[in-house]
């Protein structure tokens, strides 16, 4: 097996947020002792949580004070979201060395596997001009934002499947005022269940993978970080 090319996809279920946090810390650590150990892809849902980037704007929370769940401030870019039952999760932990040192090749990459995922659902879905993440028309399904130190990815994207949608109403979702969030199955009127649709993006995560990677002669091995 060629572990340059090969990406580790796991499906961890419903797991609390610190210690998804934990486990990406771990790897991400594992990965800049041992430049050979695989890329991860962890796909799981979580207990309901907020999460806000590393911004000092902090206005998508709306103050904090009244939400209902807990929030964590991490290492990722972007504004406040919502974490919670119904939606899949996607840590991705990948070494940029092994994709030309491209973040925003990669952030491409990330939001492609969603529209595939999504079309499989015939739910026809885009990108929007300057803002990261998935939409179907003018509503957004799926948010992206992710970290990177010393090259090497952590966080990912967040997919509405199913559920109860209105902890968003409680902060302004990614920043963006008068967003409307919505679902796999407020789109379709159909039912799926998270493990159902993290089962397709296994199959479509382990193949597209080596669409981000570079040939080995082009992979800079370096000690830059961003």
């Amino acid at each position: 097996m060629n572990l340059a090319h090969h990406l580790n996809v796991r499906w961890l279920g419903r797991m609390q947020f610190a210690h998804a946090l934990a486990l990406q810390e771990e790897i991400v650590a594992k990965k800049r002792n041992d430049p050979l150990f695989e890329d991860q892809f962890l796909l799981l849902e979580h207990e309901p949580v907020y999460t806000i980037g590393r911004t000092p704007d902090r206005s998508s929370l709306l103050g904090s004070v009244h939400l209902p769940h807990p929030l964590f401030s991490i290492n990722r870019g972007g504004q406040a979201t919502y974490h919670g039952p119904g939606q899949l999760i996607g840590y991705s932990i990948v070494d940029l060395r092994r994709c030309g040192q491209d973040l925003h090749k990669y952030l491409r990459w990330l939001e492609q596997l969603l529209i595939d995922l999504l079309a499989r659902y015939d739910i026809v879905s885009r990108r929007r001009e300057s803002l990261t993440g998935v939409w179907v028309e003018n509503r957004k399904v799926a948010s992206i934002g992710v970290g990177v130190r010393h090259w090497i990815t952590m966080h990912g994207f967040a997919l509405n499947v199913c559920g109860d949608l209105s902890p968003f109403d409680h902060i302004v979702p990614c920043g963006i005022s008068n967003v409307a969030i919505t679902s796999m199955g407020k789109e379709t009127k159909k039912s799926y269940t998270v493990a159902e649709v993290a089962r397709a993006v296994e199959k479509l995560a382990s193949d597209s993978i080596v669409t981000l990677r570079v040939a080995p002669e082009a992979q800079l091995i370096n000690a830059y970080s961003i």
